[in-house]
Parts: structure tokens; C-alpha cells; sequence
């Protein structure tokens, strides 16, 4: 059975929304995007690195698809880039219609939720999700997530959309690997109990 690991940057009080630009989620009057890139360094950078190594497929909800496929397929100046535009990506949407743009890609239909759940029971690579707020709520939800894999910056926002919100369902996980980043940045793996 494929698992399903998620990477993502969060603060302290558990933002994850626009870490990587001023403009990439403004939702609600977000003023804070781009909030991570101070803090990238080496060691994030290899870890990062290492992830998509091990990885042999993406998951992502609709918004960052759209905005990967937006960046990343014009963008010759990282190491990155060649693994995304050749990795084979599922999406997850309920709005976008088929075919997909970007190359290696497919649109899971219906209950995102449902449909990973189905993708995961089939023989392949693992899973990576990175980014994908939406997604990785209703993944947890279900219990989907076999693994977090989570950049946890030393920064409090005071507002943003949240990794885990008000409301969600408690879960008990195990820390199995922590890396502390020059910049402050624990790189903390957690896995279910």
C-alpha cells in the first residue's frame, strides 16, 4: 500500500498559508506571504531535497497545483524543477476539468478524500503532498496521512489558515526524526500512533 507524506512549512501558532510569496494566498486579507523565506538555508534546502528524492508521485489540492504550474515549469534556476515538471501528480478538485496542463498529470474525480483513499490501495510509489492546506485537512479527517513532515519556523503570525483549525478531529502522533536548521527551523517528522 502507497503512503502519504505531507511536507509543510508551519509558524509556531500554526499558519501555513503563503509561505513562499507576498502574493501566492492573500485569502482573508492575508498580509504576511512569503513569511518562510528568510528562514531558508542549507539544511532545509537538503532536507527538502531528500523528500523529493524519495518520493514517486505528487498529491495536490486545486489551489496549489495551479499555482506550482504557474511557477515551477518556467523556472530554470533550481535544482527542483526537473522533478516537478517530470513527476508524475494527481490533483485533487472538484472544479478543474481534464486534461491537465502540466505534463504527468491527472485530475482525480469526485470526494478528494475518497479518491486518495482509493489511489493509496493501488501498487506504486508513496505519496507526497506539499502544500495543499484543503487537502491535507480532509486527508487527516480520514486518517489518510502516514507521515508530517513539518518545517516548523520560529515565527508566530497571529492570524493565517492554519495546518490543523479549530474543530479538527485530535490526533496522537510520534515524533521519529527532528533536524534543527542554522536559521532556527526544526524539521520535525511525525508519524500516527
Amino acid at each position: 500500500m502507497r503512503r502519504i507524506v505531507v511536507t509543510g512549512n508551519v509558524t509556531l501558532d500554526g499558519v501555513t498559508q503563503a509561505p513562499g510569496r507576498p502574493d501566492e494566498d492573500v485569502r482573508g486579507g492575508f498580509e504576511h506571504g512569503g513569511w518562510a523565506l528568510p528562514y531558508d538555508d542549507e539544511v532545509k534546502a537538503e532536507a527538502m531535497g531528500r523528500g523529493m528524492a524519495q518520493t514517486g508521485a505528487m498529491l495536490f489540492g486545486r489551489r496549489t497545483y495551479e499555482d506550482f504550474f504557474n511557477v515551477w515549469p518556467h523556472r530554470t534556476d533550481n535544482p527542483f524543477t526537473e522533478f516537478l515538471n517530470g513527476v508524475q501528480k494527481y490533483v485533487a478538485s472538484t472544479t478543474l476539468t481534464g486534461p491537465l496542463p502540466w505534463k504527468n498529470s491527472t485530475l482525480l474525480a469526485g470526494d478528494a478524500a475518497d479518491a486518495v483513499a482509493e489511489l493509496k490501495k493501488l501498487p506504486g510509489p508513496d505519496l507526497a503532498v506539499i502544500g495543499s492546506g484543503e487537502l491535507v485537512r480532509s486527508l487527516a479527517r480520514r486518517e489518510l496521512v502516514d507521515e508530517y513532515v513539518l518545517l516548523i519556523h520560529p515565527l508566530v503570525l497571529g492570524s493565517g489558515r492554519r495546518l490543523f483549525p479549530d474543530g479538527a478531529p485530535p490526533a496522537r502522533l510520534r515524533l521519529v526524526d527532528s533536524v534543527p536548521t542554522p536559521t532556527g527551523v526544526i524539521i520535525a517528522t511525525y508519524r500516527p500512533r
